[in-house]
């Protein structure tokens, strides 16, 4: 797994049961393949996928496309279940798999 530089947002507690809103941007060019200036190929490297796991299941997939502009934004919601690390992976053109946590504290 690679580093990314990402930054994800989440409340520090929260009690179990509660909905619990997540924000994630991640930097990533998303080369679409052709330099737009120049029009230029150049190689192809998109973020095709990402999943979140907490508490052993996943909780949230996206299929991204070629159409995302750089740096993704991305925000969704889960309910508290217990005290864990939520991993954050992202899968891109070449299989490159890049992976971040969060702990999200449960009381």
């Amino acid at each position: 797994m690679l580093p990314i530089l990402a930054r994800i947002t989440l409340p520090e507690t929260a009690r179990r049961g509660d909905i619990v809103p997540v924000r994630v941007i991640v930097r990533h060019p998303m080369e679409r393949g052709i330099d737009a200036a120049g029009l230029r190929p150049v190689p192809r490297k998109i973020l095709h996928t990402m999943r979140v796991i907490y508490a052993g299941e996943e909780v949230f997939r996206l299929m991204l496309s070629p159409g995302i502009a750089a740096n993704p934004y991305v925000e969704f919601s889960t309910v508290a279940i217990e005290t864990g690390t939520m991993v954050f992976e992202w899968t891109e053109d070449g299989g490159a798999v890049y992976r971040r946590e969060a702990r999200l504290v449960v009381t």
